[in-house]
């Protein structure tokens, strides 16, 4: 019973921290749902006591407490959500897309650009630690250009400034438009808050600019949720270069018109579904995306569009075989 006793003690006296923890950090938080910001802020930190209830659970199979069957499922379910709060949200993944807009006409020098998006730095994601990951491996990819495509944010800390610093090191132009969260689409009002933390940190806001590269223009298109997707200019710009177009939400592909080249999007929003569980995600993703975007290249009538899982998370504070993933895209 001493060993029982120790066991409780150390779980009141964790959730009590957690309790107290997500508190504090809902103080910080700029919301305006503050009773909310407060759940999920307890389910982040309460998750803490999967710990001690993984070690109880062979404890408690050993000395017979549970059945056999009952310690193996908590110990695997513990297990299971572990991973996915604990280990999987930091295991960062690099991967390539190799892209021609025309192989008829290729390009002099291939370009490399770095892609990512769904940062959600607030409640759950986008901390020191993984934001030090996410530096490290695009520099180690020496890309000609960085592209981040929206949803910086998820109620952040009114410090966004001081956490967005170590971008500063990212040894490649950055070039940013915002996503739905970002646009209050749901979220706090943090567009002043976001602006000045982004031009404070070297990242430049190209929504409803271009910027002029040797082989392509880059464009950035406002977010679909906040009716900013406005795209019936193109036709009128010079159609002498591909365009790559840089949008949060990929389902704004279908308001691209017809063009000389076909466009690239280079998107985010669906997480990739963030919990991969069969039936359940694929349900939850026709809500995310209307036209069935998930993860990946798709082809529509007038463009491609790439969507990346992203690297943060939403809604709860797991992600579990969908990974925070950099994209290269090397287009030649």
């Amino acid at each position: 019973m001493n060993a029982l006793n120790v066991f409780y003690g150390l779980f009141t006296l964790l959730a009590l921290w957690g309790i107290a923890q997500a508190w504090l950090s809902q103080m910080r938080t700029e919301t305006i749902h503050p009773v909310k910001a407060f759940i999920h802020l307890l389910a982040f930190y309460l998750s803490y006591l999967l710990w001690p209830l993984w070690a109880f659970s062979v404890y408690a199979g050993f000395y017979d407490l549970f059945s056999l069957h009952q310690s193996i499922f908590i110990f695997l379910l513990c297990s299971v959500l572990i991973y996915a709060r604990f280990i999987e949200p930091h295991t960062v993944l690099v991967k390539t897309l190799h892209y021609q807009f025309n192989p008829q006409q290729p390009f002099q020098r291939p370009v490399r650009i770095a892609l990512i998006a769904d940062l959600h730095i607030g409640l759950f994601s986008g901390h020191e630690r993984q934001l030090k990951i996410i530096v490290e491996k695009i520099n180690q990819q020496q890309p000609d250009l960085v592209v981040v495509a929206g949803d910086w944010t998820y109620e952040p800390e009114n410090k966004l400034a001081d956490e967005l610093k170590i971008l500063q090191q990212i040894q490649a132009p950055i070039y940013s438009v915002t996503g739905n969260h970002d646009e209050q689409y749901p979220g706090p009002p943090i567009q002043q808050l976001l602006s000045e933390a982004l031009n404070s940190n070297n990242v430049i806001d190209i929504e409803k600019k271009i910027v002029e590269f040797d082989e392509f223009r880059l464009i950035g298109v406002g977010d679909l949720w906040a009716g900013k997707a406005d795209m019936r200019n193109l036709p009128e710009l010079p159609q002498d270069k591909p365009f790559i177009l840089l949008s949060h939400n990929p389902d704004t592909v279908d308001m691209v018109p017809a063009l000389a080249t076909r466009p690239l999007m280079l998107s985010g929003h669906t997480h990739g579904g963030q919990v991969e569980l069969p039936w359940v995600t694929d349900y939850v993703m026709k809500k995310v995306s209307i036209l069935g975007h998930k993860r990946g290249l798709y082809q529509h009538a007038h463009a491609d569009v790439f969507v990346t899982v992203g690297t943060g998370m939403v809604g709860v504070p797991f992600r579990f075989r969908v990974p925070p993933t950099i994209d290269i895209i090397e287009i030649s």
